[in-house]
């Protein structure tokens, strides 16, 4: 256990690895972003091409859903029809691809899917991401202030 102890945070991830090795390697997603509550992307998946309006559409949506059920949920230009959602998740599809989003403290974790892969599997994948970004949203502001502030690497 780390409490109290500076070296816990040398391994922080950083926002591609989550991407690459929690979403992508997990097989339940196809293409995945973490971007910012501003629309900035902060990693993407290779090719996932995503638009800054896109993205502040969308986040948006988590607080307004009449934006998305009116509009639908465009991503890398393509609209796809809004589902369902709450101020935590959103949930779109069009075709064969499923779009599931969650939204944190400080960014939205971004996926598309595409059959076989079954909407429940993205979820999971996607919500266990998030929920563990918002337990260590505290932590992360605090590894930045020791990297920031007082110069620990």
């Amino acid at each position: 256990m780390c409490v109290g102890r500076l070296d816990c945070f040398k391994n922080i991830m950083s926002w591609q690895d989550y991407v690459d090795k929690q979403l992508l390697a997990s097989k339940c997603v196809t293409k995945a972003a973490i971007v910012g509550l501003d629309g900035n992307v902060w990693a993407k998946s290779e090719g996932f091409e995503l638009g800054k309006d896109e993205l502040t559409k969308l986040v948006q949506g988590f607080e307004k859903q009449e934006l998305l059920t009116s509009s639908g949920v465009t991503l890398s230009g393509t609209r796809y029809i809004y589902l369902s959602g709450t101020d935590r998740v959103v949930r779109a599809k069009l075709g064969k691809v499923g779009v599931h989003c969650m939204k944190t403290q400080q960014a939205v974790v971004v996926s598309l899917y595409e059959d076989p892969i079954q909407p429940q599997q993205a979820a999971s994948v996607v919500e266990k991401l998030g929920d563990y970004l918002l337990s260590c949203s505290d932590i992360g502001l605090l590894a930045w202030f020791l990297k920031q502030e007082l110069g620990y690497k």
